[in-house]
């Protein structure tokens, strides 16, 4: 019997309901349906007394979620995405993305279109688009203290009430370079729209295979976005004596000493999407964010006399 997962935000009313019914009517297409929350992928943050909450990458898979399954449907808005795929990545379960929110970039189909695009998913009528994940690891001396998978970005910041930060920057075998900012933010080109983008780094392409450095508020004229090739692995030194915040996804994160160490590398997993059709990111681009809009009308041709 195939097999089939729903992962759901069950703090929303709306996506626990859709999940009840979209059980039903796949137990009744002869599935074996498991229901998950998306709780799971919610790493959480660490507290001043217990700095460092590891849970191992692979750890956060959720119960008979494994290669078996065929698909999985995700139901919530963009944060249950970004949860879902660090619980399923590792299995390369492929996700229809569902939105149940309000922004939905990540997802790919709106509630009201789920009954009508279902038959074409169980019926294996759609193609996979795979996205760049990244493998965020934080080191003290050789220790791995706290791990994550990231879709987005990661973001190493100042705390509140703090000075500027400084930090050593390694890309692969390339010379350090130095940066005095807030905060670094490293992101996917999926992650170029989110955080990225709200610091002034450019937008790229999914299919584009490249990693982004995007300084928050540096002090200096020079320091600006940087995009390379996501072959190179980053290793970012704390060079200030104050405690910083790693987070991860604009989810959950650790605390960073100035003796630690944070490496980022693409992840062998990668984010499986259903695409029902083929992508068409500017499409996306301008319903989500406006962008390419006229921002005065075109004139019309007028006879003249």
């Amino acid at each position: 019997m195939p097999k089939v997962g729903i992962i759901f935000n069950d703090l929303k009313p709306v996506a626990c309901k859709a999940a009840t019914d979209l059980q039903t009517q796949l137990t009744e297409k002869g599935w074996t349906v498991i229901l998950e929350t998306g709780r799971g992928g919610l790493l959480g943050y660490s507290q001043p007394e217990r700095p460092v909450c590891h849970t191992p990458i692979d750890h956060l898979i959720p119960p008979n979620f494994d290669q078996d399954m065929a698909f999985a449907v995700v139901l919530g808005g963009d944060g249950t995405v970004l949860s879902a795929y660090r619980q399923l990545a590792p299995c390369g379960i492929p996700l229809l993305t569902v939105n149940t929110g309000h922004m939905g970039f990540l997802t790919e189909v709106y509630l009201n279109q789920l009954s009508e695009v279902l038959d074409k998913v169980v019926a294996g009528d759609y193609e996979t688009e795979d996205r760049t994940m990244l493998t965020v690891q934080l080191y003290r001396e050789d220790t791995l203290l706290w791990e994550a998978l990231s879709l987005n970005e990661m973001v190493i910041h100042r705390e509140p009430l703090t000075s500027m930060c400084h930090f050593e920057i390694k890309i692969g075998r390339h010379a350090p370079v130095d940066i005095a900012a807030d905060g670094l933010i490293l992101s996917t080109p999926t992650g170029s729209t989110a955080y990225s983008l709200s610091a002034g780094g450019p937008v790229v392409t999914p299919d584009v295979p490249v990693l982004q450095l995007a300084p928050i508020c540096p002090h200096s004229l020079a320091s600006r976005s940087l995009v390379f090739s996501d072959k190179e692995a980053v290793s970012i030194f704390p060079a200030t004596p104050n405690r910083m915040v790693l987070v991860v996804d604009g989810n959950g994160g650790c605390y960073v000493l100035p003796e630690d160490r944070i490496h980022v590398q693409k992840s062998r997993y990668s984010a499986r999407f259903i695409r029902l059709e083929e992508p068409e990111f500017f499409r996306i681009l301008r319903e989500k964010l406006g962008w390419g809009l006229p921002h005065i009308a075109k004139p019309t041709s007028v006879e003249l006399p």
